[in-house]
């Protein structure tokens, strides 16, 4: 791990999953430090990824999860005709809006995780050939989802970032850390 994630307060397992989510966020923030727009968008991989698309997937993603568990409709729902721009930039969406945007969920869904009566509370799955039938998950593994997902993405990140111009995670938060 390239950064420390502080203890959380003795059995505040919520600020815990808080803090390791926030975690895995910073990486994907931090590999677009000093990137033009360009840079961002760029596909330097084998593979069709580029940061600034990465950026808008987790913060779309993430504020899915917020509000399935929150049992209100997504505002960005996609669909099969407009998925593939869940991993693009477009019209007037740039780098700083869609973190701006990001930051925003992410301070909903702490604002969530922090009133939910318990982590045991559980939420229904979407219907999808890929989640079980009538399948429910907890607030628990909600969080515990989000450190996946992120942190399999700041991996992808530190790849892109690293083919673009060498930079590496830990010059990364060197120079985040100033």
């Amino acid at each position: 791990m390239v950064t420390h994630v502080p203890s959380e307060a003795r059995g505040d397992e919520r600020g815990a999953l808080l803090l390791f989510v926030e975690a895995q966020r910073g990486g994907v923030r931090r590999a677009l430090i000093g990137l033009t727009e360009e840079q961002a968008a760029s596909r330097p991989s084998a593979g069709e990824l580029s940061l600034s698309g990465l950026l808008k997937h987790v913060a779309e993603c993430e504020l899915n999860w917020l509000r399935m568990a929150q049992r209100i409709p997504n505002e960005k729902q996609r669909s099969e005709a407009n998925w593939h721009e869940s991993f693009l930039l477009v019209g007037d969406e740039t780098v700083e809006g869609m973190l701006a945007f990001w930051a925003e969920v992410a301070a909903q869904t702490e604002e969530f995780i922090r009133a939910v009566p318990s982590l045991d509370d559980t939420f229904p799955l979407p219907d999808a050939p890929w989640f079980p039938k009538d399948g429910q998950v907890s607030m628990r593994w909600l969080m515990l989802h989000l450190v996946e997902e992120f942190a399999r993405h700041a991996g992808h990140a530190d790849i892109i970032r690293e083919s673009i111009d060498g930079k590496t995670a830990f010059e990364l938060v060197a120079l985040a850390n100033g």
